[in-house]
């Protein structure tokens, strides 16, 4: 009874997760927004349903504080004080950035990052969870500006290449 029941579970997920990216690809925003490494199907749909038009922030920081991945401050006397994230925003997308970078980070250590390149210099400083809460305030503010631009996205330039 036990196994017709995860069989039957599996086969819903399945086709849940077909329509989810069949969703994603038909759709301009998400399709977009996959182009960024570590965001997927979910987190693309997730931006495209939850989150305010972009052009209500000014910057990709403010995307990045409404999310909840910035820093918080405790700042007093012009002397700037970073506290731990503020966790203050909106949880499904911040809990799906956190891990597609965690996604990008694996796939790093296991493939080798370039040298010299902002991940391997953060992950050779950094416990790779910290590093993938970096990440992925990097990539809500990369997706901030994908979408006021309108542009698919561009990796980073590499110097002397």
């Amino acid at each position: 009874m036990l196994l017709a029941q995860i069989a039957h579970l599996t086969s819903q997920i399945n086709a849940l997760k077909a329509k989810i990216a069949e969703m994603s690809n038909t759709a301009e925003t998400p399709r977009r927004l996959q182009t960024m490494p570590g965001v997927g199907p979910i987190t693309a749909l997730a931006v495209e349903t939850f989150a305010p038009p972009m052009g209500e922030f000014r910057h990709g920081r403010d995307f990045a504080a409404w999310l909840g991945l910035v820093p918080r401050q405790h700042s007093t006397g012009g002397k700037q004080q970073l506290g731990k994230t503020s966790k203050m925003g909106q949880r499904d997308i911040r809990r799906s950035a956190i891990t597609g970078a965690m996604a990008v980070i694996r796939w790093a250590s296991r493939r080798g990052s370039p040298s010299g390149s902002w991940l391997s210099r953060l992950l050779e400083r950094k416990p790779p969870m910290v590093a993938a809460v970096a990440l992925a305030n990097k990539m809500a503010r990369g997706i901030w500006a994908m979408l006021t631009r309108g542009e698919d996205y561009r990796g980073p330039k590499m110097i002397g290449a």
